[in-house]
């Protein structure tokens, strides 16, 4: 089979082609070879979710088609670092951690057709896969849960400071079909970021429009970079969620160890 990237079809399996924006057919990349950049490797527990307090190997892979001014992770998005690393690299570091958890994060992973192989060959090795998602892109990979965390218009940074990304974000953010395909293929769960209780009116509006999203699996979190900030928030958000049939989503990893890299 050969497919257009960005079209929708059935999932392609490991035999089948793609057809670049260029004409060119290529293959899925495979084990060998394939390279990544990525920002960092570490061990810690998953502090969002529905596994949170999950003690987890994280890959955070380097890069990102948005540009969130809320973003916690700027070394990955809009000052994209880090290293090129042999997918056989980052399976072989994730192993030596132990865990039987790993999370493909970033950035945005899905950026990378690399990611193909890579959570393929976790699963493999029996890792339970769980990749973080704007839910803007896909790839055809092996995982457990799908965490997409859809962006809201909260998100777009200020259109004065950086006019060529609050173009390209606004434009980007907001991708149904992608969102429509990942639930109806993987175990999903749908965190999106609060920041004023008029956001919640703006969730109510995105679940309208894509009825294929559970309610039970959608849960809503402050927006903050600091413990102070988030338990602020909490207070109505949480009430908010209870009422509503949502649930709370805490982010156990800020309150615990602040916003530090390696957590």
């Amino acid at each position: 089979m050969i497919r257009r990237v960005g079209q929708a079809q059935r999932r392609p399996t490991s035999n089948d082609l793609i057809v670049t924006t260029v004409g060119r057919r290529c293959a899925w990349p495979t084990l060998h070879g394939a390279i990544m950049r990525i920002a960092e490797i570490f061990q810690s527990i998953q502090g969002e979710g529905f596994l949170t307090g999950t003690e987890s190997a994280f890959v955070r892979a380097s890069g990102c088609n948005l540009r969130c001014w809320y973003c916690d992770t700027p070394y990955a998005s809009w000052e994209p670092e880090g290293e090129d690393l042999a997918v056989e690299e980052i399976v072989a570091r994730v192993e030596a951690m132990g865990p039987r958890h790993a999370v493909l994060t970033g950035g945005e992973p899905m950026l990378w057709a690399e990611l193909v192989p890579l959570s393929r060959e976790l699963a493999r090795l029996g890792r339970h896969v769980t990749i973080e998602t704007a839910g803007t892109l896909y790839l055809p990979v092996a995982c457990d849960l799908m965490s997409v965390s859809p962006k809201l218009s909260n998100s777009t940074p200020s259109p004065k400071r950086h006019p060529r990304w609050a173009w390209r974000h606004e434009t980007a953010r907001h991708a149904p079909e992608v969102v429509r395909r990942l639930a109806a293929e993987y175990t999903c769960q749908f965190k999106f970021v609060v920041d004023t209780a008029a956001d919640c009116r703006e969730v109510e509006d995105y679940l309208a429009g894509l009825p294929e999203i559970e309610r039970g699996r959608v849960m809503l979190m402050p927006q903050g970079t600091d413990a102070a900030e988030l338990a602020e928030k909490a207070t109505w958000l949480e009430p908010y969620c209870r009422d509503h049939g949502l649930s709370f989503c805490p982010r156990v990893h800020i309150e615990q160890f602040g916003l530090v890299r390696g957590t």
